[in-house]
């Protein structure tokens, strides 16, 4: 039975000291692509939770019978079968959200997020820890891209979540809503993160916690 103080260290891990977007620099471009509107980095966020969770739980049921030699393939595999679910749900009861994302959501499979969690982790600990490995993972993911889409739509568009929230007398930013403007936000967020959450000491850890919540 795994206990509250792991959880918390999982949570607190995968969100602030070892955020895979501001700390390993991982999953880039879909925060670049995705992140001009809310509501698409809402929906991207919720399909890489989902993805992420079920599969460092698969990985971690399964890890002992995954031939050492192929592991990388396996978890190819079931990351690429969620990754399939989610695309299939979006196009079935969300085509606008389907085609506004595009390729972002089969380019989920590549993600070195995902994979890294079912390497690093689900591989070395059991089911439930993972699934909670990797819900943390994607929210902390999901918490990146809101924070840099919040900025880009206020100041691109105007609005939130489509709603306008501001009136006409604002003049929209269209850098904000470009490429460039989306490096920007992602800088500056990464330089405020690395300047106010200390970075982890994995030396400061306990053996117990490092296997849970340890630096990858």
């Amino acid at each position: 039975m795994i206990k509250l103080k792991e959880v918390n260290n999982i949570f607190t891990m995968a969100i602030f000291k070892d955020n895979p977007i501001f700390r390993q620099i991982l999953g880039i471009c879909s925060a670049l692509a995705v992140t001009n509107l809310m509501l698409n980095s809402l929906v991207m966020g919720i399909g890489l939770v989902f993805v992420t969770s079920f599969s460092s739980l698969t990985v971690s049921i399964i890890r002992s019978y995954i031939p050492k030699h192929i592991r990388m393939m396996v978890q190819t595999l079931i990351i690429s079968g969620y990754v399939i679910i989610v695309d299939i749900i979006l196009k079935a009861y969300y085509p606008t959200m389907s085609e506004a994302l595009g390729p972002y959501v089969g380019l989920i499979i590549t993600n070195c997020i995902i994979m890294g969690r079912c390497e690093s982790f689900a591989q070395n600990n059991s089911p439930l820890p993972s699934f909670l490995d990797g819900i943390a993972t994607g929210v902390g993911y999901t918490i990146v891209l809101l924070t840099i889409a919040f900025f880009r739509e206020l100041l691109g568009f105007g609005t939130l979540f489509g709603f306008q929230v501001v009136g006409s007398w604002w003049p929209n930013w269209i850098f904000m809503i470009m490429p460039p403007g989306a490096f920007f936000m992602l800088a500056i967020l990464i330089w405020v993160s690395n300047s106010l959450v200390p970075k982890p000491d994995e030396d400061k850890l306990s053996p117990a916690a490092a296997k849970v919540g340890g630096v990858n």
